[in-house]
């Protein structure tokens, strides 16, 4: 059995190439997600794809950074896929299958993993001068404020929360009816110099 595995790192990513990719490749069954790679224990269908693979089978994924999101991530997988006895196959690597089970095929996984590994550190590094560079020119707002002064929701909230003791309600109350966290109205409470 062939299958594909593709990934995107948010919802606001679109599937659709890997899809046809991965189907243009023969994969009999496709696990799709929407999810950030960083952990492998967020990816529940890519975990769900390892628990299901049985000897012979063969897992297709278009990038090898859609597989593993580091070197360790990678050789422990492969590994585990070994001992399985299941095949994989990198299709931006010409679609060549890569026999993980030899020391020539792990040391290209090494060598490759390690590559996209320092190229998704670059981008990140990059992102991170570019923001340093934008505060020192006056031009980084950061993460725009989710509430505010002038946010009347938040207003009312903290309005509740500060006369708790007339109104007779408790916080769990007040974030059912006003959908602000309890951590939110003390914090905001708290920041506009108020008792709580």
């Amino acid at each position: 059995m062939k299958y594909g595995y593709g990934r995107v790192s948010s919802s606001g990513q679109n599937l659709t190439a890997q899809i046809k990719q991965l189907q243009e490749a023969g994969c009999d069954t496709i696990f799709k997600e929407k999810v950030s790679g960083r952990k492998k224990e967020d990816r529940e269908q890519f975990n769900i794809l390892l628990e299901t693979v049985q000897e012979d089978d063969t897992i297709v994924v278009g990038k090898l950074d859609r597989f593993a999101r580091s070197t360790k991530d990678a050789l422990n997988t492969i590994e585990y896929l070994n001992n399985k006895k299941v095949s994989l196959i990198v299709l931006n690597m010409g679609g060549d299958k890569i026999d993980t089970g030899t020391a020539i095929g792990k040391l290209m996984i090494t060598v490759l993993s390690g590559i996209a590994e320092f190229e998704a550190d670059m981008i990140r590094e990059r992102q991170l001068e570019g923001i340093e560079e934008a505060k020192q020119r006056g031009v980084y707002k950061g993460r725009p404020k989710k509430y505010t002064k002038n946010n009347k929701g938040l207003q009312y909230a903290i309005e509740l929360f500060q006369n708790r003791a007339t109104n007779k309600l408790t916080v769990k109350e007040i974030e059912e009816i006003t959908k602000i966290s309890r951590a939110t109205l003390y914090r905001v409470s708290k920041k506009w110099g108020e008792d709580v």
